[in-house]
């Protein structure tokens, strides 16, 4: 009857349709990821089945459909709409922009949580301000949409020595978790970007598995006093409220003597940045 609205669910009503639309959904949502096998396994999804997936001949289940959209950063109407228009209707999708498939897009969005789990990390660097001071800060790790994200805040002393402000609204910062081939990126801004920092961080390599060693960037102008990058420690809290709570009562400006040994260690003090 002309005039009267249709939906997906009225126009796909086929079960093969609907196996082809995600089917070809997921050629396209894996057409930018450089191995089948590799994505396999990140995904968790057997090889042979991932390829039923892709000829259209099956439908994963509710939980690993949820991981496949959780991977790609999209969500279960990949069942029903081309994933062109979902796309192209997603305020969530910069990084899969045309303009950059291939250089950001769902290879390094996606960080497994094996490589750098959520939860509570204590941080540890050289302050940017005073050399002869250091920060230990709290971030929380956490994914939604496909993405992981990080947020934190400034220590309140920071802040007061600069003359700026120490509303928790102007402390609060932001990031963004990306892969890297040995590791992973986090670009990290203060609301509307008014400063801004890239952070690099691998695994430790001893049986310490809860440390991660890199170094952080800001994006500030050269100047004759302070420094613009540092070495950093990430050490993973989780959900362990004892341990968080310790951290906090920390966390701030210390001096070098406040740090624990074992994190300036992995610092390399004694050994210039470069």
């Amino acid at each position: 009857m002309p005039g009267t609205m249709t939906f997906p669910s009225e126009r796909q009503t086929d079960p093969a349709q609907l196996r082809a639309i995600f089917g070809e959904n997921l050629q396209a949502l894996s057409a930018d990821y450089p191995s089948i096998a590799g994505l396999c396994r990140d995904l968790g999804i057997n090889r042979t089945q991932f390829n039923r997936y892709l000829s259209g001949e099956s439908f994963p289940r509710p939980d690993v459909l949820h991981r496949i959209c959780q991977f790609f950063g999209t969500d279960a109407r990949i069942l029903l709409e081309p994933v062109g228009d979902l796309r192209s209707s997603s305020s969530l999708d910069l990084l899969g922009h045309p303009a950059v498939a291939g250089f950001f897009g769902s290879a390094p969005i996606a960080v497994p949580d094996d490589l750098f789990p959520d939860g509570i990390y204590r941080f540890v660097r050289r302050s940017f301000i005073d050399e002869a001071q250091f920060v230990i800060g709290l971030v929380l790790i956490h994914r939604e949409d496909g993405y992981t994200f990080l947020r934190g805040y400034e220590p309140r002393e920071a802040m007061r020595a600069q003359g700026l402000s120490t509303s928790p609204r102007d402390r609060e910062y932001r990031g963004v978790v990306m892969r890297q081939e040995e590791g992973i990126m986090i670009i990290v801004t203060h609301r509307n970007s008014m400063a801004c920092s890239f952070n690099f961080l691998a695994r430790e390599t001893s049986f310490q598995r809860n440390l991660w060693e890199g170094y952080v960037t800001r994006t500030v102008r050269e100047k004759i006093s302070g420094i613009r990058a540092a070495r950093m420690v990430y050490e993973h809290l989780g959900t362990n409220t004892g341990a968080i709570l310790s951290a906090a009562r920390t966390a701030g400006l210390i001096g070098l003597q406040d740090v624990p040994p074992f994190h300036a260690r992995l610092l390399r003090l004694d050994q210039p940045f470069r």
